[in-house]
């Protein structure tokens, strides 16, 4: 017997001198839920790369040090199919059955706005890279904003009014179309936000046309656009949805340019538009090709890990786990999760991919600034800045 306890005492020992190590057997464990299915699969694909390389880069370097000690990063990927209802579920999943002290995305505003929901009343924080629409941050009921939900990215409010202005001051342009899906809540806002900015500023929106999500005829639509004879068409649709409206528009005898925003992220809409897009602009939230230090470095890590250059999506979502990693050490704990909400809510300067960012109590949303990119020779390249 006193063999046995003798043993026992020492793997005690041995157990808890490796616990120590290892800042107490604990992990830190983030949810992500991500479109790795659906309507827009790029989207989720670019949120998940980057997310496995954030967490890359953190365990690779022995851990994310908080209150002196380092922990592995353990990460949850759900998948929501392109789906409100999944998305919830998958924020719900997390929250109960993973435990994480918080969730990265969904990245579209029409996921993730019911998610959004999840977290907040499950008081779980959530930040999302690319969900633009002013309803993520806001509570329906009280107009106020929630307490528990972030992002990553301006807002649509600034960005209708970047590409309003664009519209009026660098294209020269007045009279101008538009052309949404009235069942997102994404293209809807962004979509009203322009006509009332543009307006404001002595601009005249000639025809305002309205699709649904999934529609691939836009002929009706087109052609009375073409008889309002605008001089531009703004079009705040996805990637995958732009290339059939611009070909659709081309072949009605359509000529003047299009612009959008930043769902044209994707560098799928190359390939998927050719030269159909060419000289047409967007707003979002990098630029590639003039990129600071920090974005430098994460866009050739990107390269070399996956092949591709990174899109808006990709350089958000790794801005949104630099911006959690910042939280959890200034808070000093790694599973309460009210405290790093708290250490996110005021987070003074953060340094990013996406540019410089920071929080002020009582919202949500980040002070940044967006920029307008130009398709020209078959890639997107930089063609001015747009700050707050």
């Amino acid at each position: 017997m006193k063999k046995w306890s003798v043993l026992i005492g020492v793997l005690m020992v041995i157990s808890l001198l490796l616990g120590a190590c290892a800042g107490g057997g604990k992990t830190i464990k983030i949810g992500v839920v991500a479109e790795l299915t659906g309507d827009i699969p790029a989207v989720g694909a670019s949120c998940k790369n980057a997310s496995e390389l954030a967490v890359k880069e953190v365990n690779d370097a022995g851990g994310l040090e908080v209150d002196g000690k380092k922990y592995k990063v353990e990460l949850f990927i759900e998948d929501n199919a392109g789906k409100p209802d999944q998305s919830a579920s998958a924020a719900q999943k997390l929250i109960t059955q993973q435990n994480v002290v918080a969730i990265i995305g969904p990245n579209a505003s029409r996921y993730a706005i019911p998610a959004a929901e999840v977290a907040e009343s499950s008081k779980v924080m959530l930040i999302t890279p690319w969900s633009t629409n002013p309803k993520t941050t806001v509570n329906a009921q009280t107009g106020e904003s929630k307490k528990y939900v972030f992002r990553a990215c301006f807002i649509d409010d600034f960005q209708g009014l970047v590409v309003a202005k664009f519209v009026l001051n660098n294209l020269k342009l007045t009279k101008a179309a538009v052309l949404y899906d009235v069942a997102s809540d994404y293209n809807k806002g962004i979509a009203e936000i322009f006509k009332k900015t543009l307006e404001e500023n002595g601009g005249t929106v000639v025809a305002f046309e309205t699709y649904t999500t999934g529609d691939k005829d836009f002929s009706a639509q087109l052609t009375k656009i073409k008889d309002a004879n605008p001089e531009v068409i703004f079009a705040p649709n996805y990637y995958s949805e732009v290339p059939l409206q611009v070909q659709q528009a081309h072949r009605l005898g359509i000529t003047v340019p299009f612009v959008g925003s930043d769902s044209w992220g994707s560098a799928q809409i190359l390939d998927l538009c050719g030269a159909e897009c060419e000289g047409y602009y967007f707003s979002t939230h990098y630029a590639p090709d003039a990129a600071t230090p920090v974005a430098t470095k994460f866009i050739e890590t990107y390269k070399t890990t996956y092949g591709a250059t990174p899109d808006d999506v990709a350089a958000l979502t790794y801005d949104a786990f630099g911006l959690l990693f910042m939280a959890l050490q200034s808070s000093g704990k790694i599973d309460d999760r009210e405290a790093v909400r708290n250490a996110m809510a005021v987070v003074a300067g953060y340094d990013g991919v996406t540019g410089t960012m920071k929080f002020q109590e009582g919202s949500g949303d980040p002070i940044k600034s967006a920029v307008i990119l130009q398709i020209k020779d078959g890639a997107f390249h930089w063609f001015a800045n747009a700050n707050p």
